[in-house]
């Protein structure tokens, strides 16, 4: 499915982020080829933003919606588990992927961006608060919310304004989604690739552990 222009504005002036934007449509595409780990591996448009060392014998790469209720369920419940055993100890590289199924989500990653200016601490860091703060600003005022959240953060409101303006980072974040869609299969969120190995869904913590283990000791 492709989102219109002017299905695209409407959404914007629904969410309350048309005065902020002039953005381009984001596309989802449903068909695409066989992923292989090389595949997966290539960062396309962005930087990629990760946790753990780049010779970790595993990779694990994750593509999310900020508005997906599954995947900030992941990060509260799963992901500081994975990341205590794993990632601090050196065993995984953590990489984390923007899939926005909606304007809001893509606005959320676009401020995470922006926060973050290329320190991946930082942007695992606000991109956690965003998904505990989820219902805050998905569902009530979006921009008021985000606004707030980057000023926190330490941008002035011209700055936050800057950023959710941002066309090319909008473009970026929507060829990578493309990407995703069109090489790795990606069409829900959250989808994890272990090594190259595709999970789709949230996972509970063991679920992983039975995958990772058997890659340490290959």
């Amino acid at each position: 499915m492709i989102i219109t222009r002017r299905a695209f504005t409407t959404m914007l002036s629904l969410t309350g982020l048309a005065a902020l934007a002039g953005l381009s449509p984001l596309r989802f595409i449903s068909e695409a080829m066989a992923q292989t780990a090389a595949d997966v591996a290539k960062p396309v448009s962005l930087p990629d933003m990760a946790l753990g060392p780049n010779d970790a014998a595993v990779t694990i790469t994750e593509y999310a919606s900020m508005t997906c209720p599954h995947c900030a369920a992941f990060n509260e419940q799963v992901f500081p588990k994975i990341k205590k055993e794993y990632i601090d100890t050196g065993k995984v590289r953590y990489i984390f992927r923007e899939f926005p199924l909606d304007i809001k989500a893509a606005a959320g990653s676009m401020l995470s961006r922006c926060i973050a200016n290329g320190d991946a601490e930082k942007y695992f860091a606000v991109t956690d608060m965003l998904f505990r703060q989820q219902n805050d600003w998905v569902l009530k005022n979006t921009t008021e919310t985000l606004t707030r959240i980057g000023k926190q953060a330490g941008l002035t409101q011209q700055q936050v304004e800057a950023c959710l303006k941002d066309q090319a980072l909008l473009d970026k974040i929507a060829a990578d989604q493309k990407y995703a869609s069109d090489v790795l299969k990606v069409d829900s969120t959250p989808t994890f690739f272990i090594n190259g190995e595709k999970i789709k869904g949230e996972a509970s913590f063991e679920e992983f552990a039975k995958k990772i283990n058997p890659l340490l000791k290959s």
